[in-house]
Order: C-alpha cells, then structure tokens, then sequence
C-alpha cells in the first residue's frame, strides 16, 4: 500500500441532528452564512468501512473510506482517538490522523490481520466558513459487504456536525465553533455527545 499523504491531527467538534422536514431551512441557512455561497450545494457521497484489530475490551479501530461520486480519488485511512469530554471546554476534542493511500487499502487492512466491523454510507452536503466544516448528511446502512449501491438511509433525520481541524491544541477554537453553532438554533441545537455512553447503553 502506498501512503500519499499525512496529517496528524486535533478535531473540534460539535453534533445533533435535524428532521427532514427542518433540513432544507437549514441548507439555506447555511448557504447564507457559509463561504462560497452558490445557487447549488456542494453535496458528497461517502463509503465508510470500519475495521478492528484485537480483543474486544482492547482493539485498534481504523476507518478506510472513498468516494462514491469521484472513483479518481484516493482512499482515505483514518483513526480517530477517544473524545476528551472536558466540562470547561465548548466542544469536543480528540486526536486525528488521516492518511490518503492507494487503491489497495482494504486488502493490505486484512492481510495485517484487520477485521472487517462494519460499513455505511454518508450521503449529504458540506460548508465551509474559514478553517471550519459543516456537514448535513444521512447516514446509509447497506444490504451486505462492500455493497454501497443497496445504502438506505437508516432513519429520515440528518446528522449535523461542525469540526475544525488544527495541529496544536487552541481551545479559543471552540469557542468559534460554539459561537456559530448558535446562528442554526433553533433548527438544530448542536452539542458535545459523548460517544462513549452511547455505546454502553
């Protein structure tokens, strides 16, 4: 496998979600608040899959993922560290390192011993305002392994998120992302989600 590029991260972020009969207000929010405002949205379809290596209690989580809409662009390898839930802290924040590789990704995953968990699919629209990203998107599940023609969505709600990425911790960051947050309420109220929880329940 070849590695093109690397970065080694630090992610802010925010989440929620909004209806389907919110979302398109919410697109137009967007739209005027945003960078680039067009007459269209900038829309992105992803294949995500997430492949783990080691004992339950204690295993390595990678996520490969590529374009449905651009077959030209590279694999993308991700790993994304714990949250760190910090109540002083506007947003949630953990590590990130992304790297873009060639086409070979999910073979040479296997081959180190990786195993396949689980797969979706991100079918959406993305904004940029300065070094941040907001994404509105539905989250797909598919009818069998590496099957992203089949996605359907899993329910008619939009996740919403709003990350910004540096490579030094700077929580005045959060503090902008917050900030914007409060111009989409009260279409969609976004929150520091601990994902952790989520899962043990």
């Amino acid at each position: 496998m070849a590695a093109i590029g690397r970065q080694n991260q630090l992610e802010y972020f925010l989440q929620g979600s909004v209806g389907k009969d919110s979302v398109k207000a919410l697109l137009e929010r967007l739209k005027g608040l945003c960078d680039g405002a067009s007459r269209q949205f900038a829309t992105f379809l992803d294949h995500e899959i997430v492949y783990t290596l080691g004992n339950p209690s204690s295993n390595i989580s990678l996520r490969a993922r590529h374009s449905l809409d651009d077959s030209k662009a590279p694999w993308q390898l991700r790993y994304v560290g714990q949250s760190e839930t910090d109540k002083s802290r506007s947003t949630l924040l953990r590590s990130c390192v992304e790297v873009s590789t060639s086409d070979n990704l999910t073979t040479f995953l296997k081959e180190l011993g990786f195993r396949h968990e689980s797969e979706f699919v991100l079918k959406g629209y993305y904004f940029v305002k300065g070094h941040m990203r907001i994404t509105v998107s539905q989250v797909c599940r598919i009818g069998g392994v590496n099957e992203p023609q089949s996605a359907q969505p899993i329910s008619d709600s939009y996740l919403v998120e709003i990350s910004l990425m540096t490579t030094v911790q700077q929580d005045t960051l959060a503090e902008e992302i917050k900030g914007f947050s409060e111009h989409l309420k009260p279409l969609v109220h976004l929150e520091k989600i601990d994902h952790r929880k989520i899962q043990m329940t």
